[in-house]
């Protein structure tokens, strides 16, 4: 009965959903944000580092994009950002920084080297949205 409900990754459906990385060391706030990007039909994985995040992305190819945290321990998403960008295998993929301070220099600094976005926490589903229609077109 239900024939066309084969969308998300059955055989002969459309292709799958883009996989976003989302990085924040509050298990809150990763779980608000994940929260948002499946409601927008994205595939999401969630972990709590920078360090995390680059080991996940050694061995999964597939992500469309990367949304993190600025402020995290051992590994800031600034410092993340540089280090996608400095891939040669991971430059193309779009990164969004998000944070709950409304820093001018720092949203510069990221920009500057390559984020795509800038997002003030915390993040709502129209942020995700307009994003998400901008970066993963």
């Amino acid at each position: 009965m239900a024939a066309g409900r084969m969308g998300l990754g059955g055989e002969g459906s459309a292709s799958p959903p883009p996989h976003v990385l989302a990085v924040d060391d509050s298990s809150v706030d990763r779980a608000v944000i994940a929260s948002i990007l499946r409601s927008s039909q994205f595939r999401v994985t969630a972990v709590d580092s920078g360090k995390r995040a680059l080991e996940l992305l050694g061995s999964e190819p597939n992500v469309s994009m990367i949304i993190t945290d600025y402020w995290m321990p051992e590994m800031t998403g600034y410092e993340l950002l540089k280090k996608v960008k400095e891939s040669s295998r991971l430059k193309e993929i779009p990164v969004v920084i998000m944070s709950s301070e409304n820093v001018p220099t720092r949203i510069n600094r990221c920009l500057e080297e390559g984020a795509e976005d800038f997002l003030l926490k915390p993040v709502r589903p129209a942020d995700v949205s307009r994003l998400c229609s901008r970066v993963l077109r």
